[in-house]
């Protein structure tokens, strides 16, 4: 870590924050209730590191391989401090026991197979003492109908309700609420309404109050104005991706462009 990067990731956190200040007060929220989650997919542990200095306690990984071996050289990194590490790729079951073992969240949830694999992997996970509470779970909803690009369809209420009800019952896992990405080209103010929406909607059947992961370093704003409790910030943090190698980092810039960082893909 050069103190330049480090300077870099200070400047570009307070950049964030400040924004997220800024969407709170506009939408008259509490900014407190708004988590503000870094995705460090493709970077280095060092940059971890340097965030929690920052006063960084939770990030996003999509990759269990990658995550499953970041988390390592970051507990080395700051001396086994909590860090809650999310999960925020699509999960395969085959990948269920070891992102039990390291994920405090799961936001891309969208399949009763899922559902169950991770519960067997969580539950296992407590009764072996790698995890001291069950896995947090969001929901990922589809707001255009497309389900091979991740989500539940988000008009298929049924199915929405039946899958809510099975993570609700599951002693492995815990419902904490919904996730959706706005589809390409389409209004990020509308998207999140609509997910807003049905998050009330399935709120009515839970007495815990059940968050919306949602927002990105593009459309942070729209989200909070709609609700969000979790935006998940990728490029607007860290900069654009690597091209080739985790350890090769492109400056953070105000035109950084780079895929949807919070996404399931």
């Amino acid at each position: 870590m050069t103190a330049a990067r480090d300077a870099q990731l200070r400047d570009a956190l307070d950049s964030v924050r400040a924004r997220l200040a800024r969407a709170a007060d506009a939408a008259g929220r509490d900014v407190d209730d708004i988590e503000l989650l870094p995705v460090t997919k493709f970077f280095p542990a060092d940059d971890v590191a340097a965030l929690h200095r920052l006063g960084c306690t939770a990030f996003a990984e999509s990759r269990d391989q990658e995550a499953a071996a970041k988390v390592e050289d970051v507990s080395r990194l700051i001396g086994g401090a909590p860090v809650r590490w999310h999960m925020v790729g699509r999960i395969q079951r085959n990948k269920a026991r070891s992102v039990a073992g390291w994920a405090y969240a799961a936001h891309s949830v969208d399949s009763a197979k899922v559902v169950a694999a991770l519960d067997r992997a969580a539950a296992e996970a407590l009764e072996d003492g790698r995890r001291t509470e069950p896995l947090r779970v969001y929901l990922q909803l589809s707001l255009d109908g497309d389900e091979q690009r991740g989500g539940v369809d988000v008009d298929a209420a049924d199915r929405i309700d039946q899958l809510c009800a099975a993570v609700d019952a599951a002693p492995g896992l815990a419902f904490v609420g919904l996730m959706a990405i706005p589809p390409l080209g389409a209004d990020p103010g509308e998207s999140f309404a609509r997910l807003q929406r049905e998050r009330d909607r399935v709120q009515q059947d839970f007495q815990q109050r059940l968050g919306l992961s949602a927002g990105m370093s593009g459309d942070l704003e729209a989200a909070v104005e709609h609700g969000s409790t979790c935006v998940r910030v990728g490029t607007a943090l860290m900069g654009s991706r690597p091209l080739t190698s985790p350890e090769v980092v492109t400056p953070v810039t105000p035109s950084s462009q780079a895929p949807p960082e919070g996404s399931s893909q």
